[in-house]
């Protein structure tokens, strides 16, 4: 059953999808339009004093216009899924106002509910839209590498491994790898990061992302129809599709409440006509019931809500995927959060350059990435990254070899033997570092990894390397706090004093270190009976047993990342802690909006329903607040599309 008369696809009963850009080419609203001018030629023409069979047929072509999608799709509901539906009690009562002569008050009853409808299903399509949008985004046409020769060609031609040109100002076709050039990348369209990236030979790209100041050559890895945007758009249009309880909750209202409400509109006939013998005077007050009752205004309030704010979020790069995960960000009250990669960079990095008296900082960088250069380790590589970033000379070594769990060793063009060890295979070498020794301690106390530097056998030197802390990592904790998060727990295979360090740094409420993936949905489950809705936020594949244990599950950083993509719940498309935060907020204020418009639709129900019982409310009033209603609750709704 549709909302309250759209299809639950978004699609028009006539299987026109609605556009936001041609919203007068939809055929319901032409309909419903033409409804409304014969209308007004029926109320003009009975104002000049025109005869009563022209302002008739003026009215009669006016509710049969209005009538024409809601009746028809009523008919269908009834016949072929056997439900008595609201667009069955709307053309009900429009009929009996006819049969009773009422055409004035039948025209407007359709004329409204069906303007109302339409305006429903623009005003839902248009968030769709936006999101399909994105699409577009993607160029049409792709500049192909091909045995040396540019070539222009279909974006759906495009295979996987085939190279492609983009220039400044281009976008970029499909996912891919940067195989030449440097430029700076905008991805806020898909991952809502505003400021450019810097990609590089080996840096991915995405679908959709616009090129700004360099020429790129860029191996696809993706075709058009499975890249990050086609999913993004997949996954949202779904996920709008996915009710969430509270739609099914009422959903199955009104499957119920629907019957009930033409059963006593009859019965208000049969009883009224009875005792009073006035048959007229009942079915037309019997009518205005079953209009004032109708709980389209109640049914909407959800979906439409649902509608907005996930195509909201997705437009941020938050990806919700169906209206249950929104309901569980409404009610979260603890939260895990793994270390690795989520508050921190992921990545050790070069905090600490400690030279013996007579070295520089700059000299011992520059003689360990000598040795590091040719090493895969990541601490290795933190440490060429930091000289080539200081612009430090690195001289060629030779004669590389690994030390297996104590560093790597190398020999320097001028013959120098330089070695990059542990501080503890210092001293099973039975070299001493004195004071080195001591800021080593000190260091790892602190929860860095320290790395001693020895040029022919005598230390120059240390490195202290760490996990550095997301910029915005502090800051997103103490907003997740404010936004009604009561307990913010850090989870970690790492060991204790790491642990402990970040998690002071961080702010958060709780530390477990050293755990396994096991372990770690054991903490969820534990958090899950203290706190009954908890949230786990991950990488979504190596902490895939703790985002399955969590009420809802974020894959954080997911842009190009199918596997993230498709197992969480909620997928964060920018390696950014305030998307985070914004998906609570918003499922947080998804809560209020629907709440103010269920409270709207059972005040509207409380003031019209006794009105028509009693006779206090005529057929066009009842039309007109129950149409107002729904507006209201559409308006109010789609405040979630913004912001």
């Amino acid at each position: 059953m549709g909302s309250c008369g759209g299809s639950d696809d978004g699609s028009s009963p006539g299987g026109e999808d609605h556009d936001a850009e041609r919203f007068w080419q939809s055929e319901e609203v032409q309909w419903s339009a033409a409804s409304g001018v014969l209308l007004a030629a029926g109320f003009l023409s009975d104002l000049a004093g025109a005869s009563g069979v022209v302002v008739t047929a003026l009215y009669v072509l006016s509710t049969v216009a209005g009538v024409r999608f809601f009746g028809l799709e009523a008919l269908e509901e009834l016949w072929e899924e056997h439900e008595i539906g609201i667009e069955l009690l709307m053309t009900v009562a429009t009929l009996v106002a006819g049969f009773l002569g009422l055409w004035g008050e039948a025209a407007t009853l359709a004329f409204l509910y069906s303007i109302s409808e339409a305006l429903e299903e623009f005003t839902e399509d248009r968030t769709r839209a936006s999101i399909r949008a994105l699409m577009d985004l993607a160029p049409k046409r792709v500049t192909l590498l091909r045995d040396g020769r540019e070539v222009e060609i279909d974006l759906g031609e495009l295979s996987v491994g085939d190279r492609f040109v983009v220039r400044p100002g281009g976008s970029i076709a499909t996912d891919g790898i940067v195989v030449e050039g440097r430029s700076a990348v905008n991805e806020a369209a898909v991952t809502g990061e505003s400021v450019p990236v810097d990609k590089e030979v080996g840096d991915r790209v995405i679908a959709g992302t616009l090129n700004t100041t360099g020429a790129l050559v860029v191996e696809a890895t993706a075709t058009a129809s499975d890249n990050t945007l086609a999913s993004i758009v997949r996954l949202v249009t779904e996920a709008q599709a996915r009710k969430g309880r509270g739609e099914r909750v009422m959903n199955r209202f009104a499957e119920v409440y629907s019957p009930a409400v033409l059963a006593t509109g009859v019965l208000t006939v049969l009883a009224g006509g009875a005792v009073t013998g006035d048959w007229s005077t009942w079915a037309e007050r019997a009518a205005t019931f079953v209009v004032a009752a109708a709980p389209c205004a109640l049914v909407i309030s959800i979906p439409v809500s649902y509608v907005a704010a996930i195509g909201n979020a997705g437009r941020k790069g938050i990806l919700i995927k169906g209206g249950v995960y929104l309901e569980e960000l409404a009610v979260l009250n603890a939260l895990a959060l793994d270390k690795t990669g989520t508050l921190t960079e992921g990545t050790p990095r070069v905090v600490a350059v400690v030279p013996v008296r007579g070295e520089s900082e700059e000299s011992v960088l520059s003689v360990a990435a000598a040795v590091e250069q040719r090493s895969e380790h990541p601490l290795a590589r933190a440490i060429v990254e930091r000289a080539h970033e200081l612009g430090l000379t690195v001289d060629p070594a030779r004669d590389f070899g690994a030390l297996v769990g104590a560093g790597a060793r190398a020999v320097t063009s001028d013959g120098r033997e330089i070695r990059v060890v542990s501080p503890e295979a210092l001293h099973r070498d039975g070299l001493r570092a004195g004071d080195l020794e001591t800021v080593a301690e000190k260091l790892e106390t602190e929860g860095r990894t320290a790395v001693m530097v020895t040029v022919d056998g005598r230390p120059v030197g240390l490195i202290a390397l760490a996990d550095t802390l997301r910029p915005d990592a502090a800051r997103a904790v103490a907003d997740l706090h404010a936004s009604g998060i009561d307990r913010v727990v850090m989870l970690t295979g790492d060991n204790p004093r790491t642990a402990r360090r970040v998690a002071t740094e961080v702010g958060v409420d709780d530390v477990r270190a050293s755990l396994s993936p096991a372990d770690k949905a054991a903490v969820v489950a534990e958090l899950t009976a203290q706190y009954g809705h908890v949230g786990m936020v991950g990488d979504g594949i190596n902490d895939a047993p703790a985002l399955a244990a969590a009420s809802v599950g974020f894959a954080m950083g997911t842009a190009g990342s199918d596997v993230a993509l498709e197992t969480a719940d909620i997928a964060l498309m920018a390696d950014d802690l305030s998307k985070l935060v914004e998906a609570v907020r918003i499922g947080r204020r998804t809560r209020r909006v629907v709440r103010q418009n269920i409270g709207l639709g059972l005040v509207i129900l409380a003031v019209l329903v006794p009105g028509a019982l009693s006779g206090l409310l005529s057929l066009p009033l009842a039309v007109l607040a129950h149409e107002l209603s729904e507006l209201l609750v559409i308006t109010n709704g789609m405040r979630l599309a913004r912001g």
